[in-house]
């Protein structure tokens, strides 16, 4: 998954846990623990990015 797909997906995500009417309480876990997993990978590709355009 590209870095934009994980931010689009973080970003779906977000949406519907704004909207958590819906939602059980094990799918609003799993949910913001997926988020939470998509912005790591996504901060761990700008550090490794940001350090290799600083070589």
């Amino acid at each position: 998954m590209s870095y934009d797909d994980k931010i689009k997906r973080a970003e779906e995500i977000i949406a519907q846990l704004e909207a958590a009417e819906a939602l059980s309480m094990d799918e609003y876990k799993r949910l913001a623990a997926e988020a939470t997993e998509l912005l790591k990978q996504c901060k761990s590709l700008l550090a490794e990015m940001h350090e290799d355009m600083s070589v």
